[in-house]
């Protein structure tokens, strides 16, 4: 049986094989192929954000090597950078939620 974390990693995996290799380099994401993986997988990230242009600045801030597409090294960036963020997000809810319950408390 695997652990939470080998799921969560060959989860990974499997989604970015799923999108990458439609076009060109079956281990690579073309600007195409990643706006189609951030619509599939993460709708309401997109969706928050207002700016036309979200895809493109990722897609420049992922290609480290600057060949026009996200290898999967690249594309794991992302995901540490959001998974970072949304974690972020919660322990300061938590902590907001705790001082709601007891204004004294830190």
């Amino acid at each position: 049986m695997c652990s939470h974390l080998q799921t969560a990693m060959e989860g990974l995996i499997a989604v970015f094989h799923s999108y990458s290799g439609k076009e060109g380099d079956k281990y690579k994401l073309s600007k195409a192929e990643l706006k189609n993986l951030l619509q599939g997988e993460l709708t309401e990230f997109l969706a928050a954000s207002k700016d036309p242009m979200v895809v493109e600045k990722i897609m420049h801030d992922l290609d480290e090597n600057k060949d026009g597409e996200v290898d999967f090294q690249e594309f794991v960036v992302l995901v540490a950078a959001l998974t970072v963020a949304c974690n972020e997000f919660f322990v300061d809810e938590d902590k907001s939620m705790k001082c709601k319950k007891d204004p004294g408390s830190k």
